[in-house]
């Protein structure tokens, strides 16, 4: 059972979202053998002057070794 959350800067539009949880949907199924009722997504927008102090310093930062993919940008 399967549940992604995504956090992103805030400004994608809806139509953006859906796409982008229709592709992680189709991903989970194919790549974690499970079924399409069995994956739940969750968006969250983050105001981008927030992403450091509460996504990368709590999230990213501290398990950085046990990322599977670790990102390409510095911390602001």
């Amino acid at each position: 059972m399967p549940h992604v959350n995504v956090k992103m800067i805030t400004g994608r539009s809806e139509a953006q979202k859906k796409a982008l949880t229709e592709a992680i949907t189709k991903a989970v199924m194919e790549h974690a053998g499970s079924s399409e009722k069995s994956v739940s997504i969750a968006i969250e927008d983050i105001a981008e002057k927030d992403w450091s102090p509460k996504v990368y310093d709590v999230e990213i930062a501290p398990v950085m070794d046990k990322l599977y993919r670790k990102p390409g940008y510095k911390r602001s």
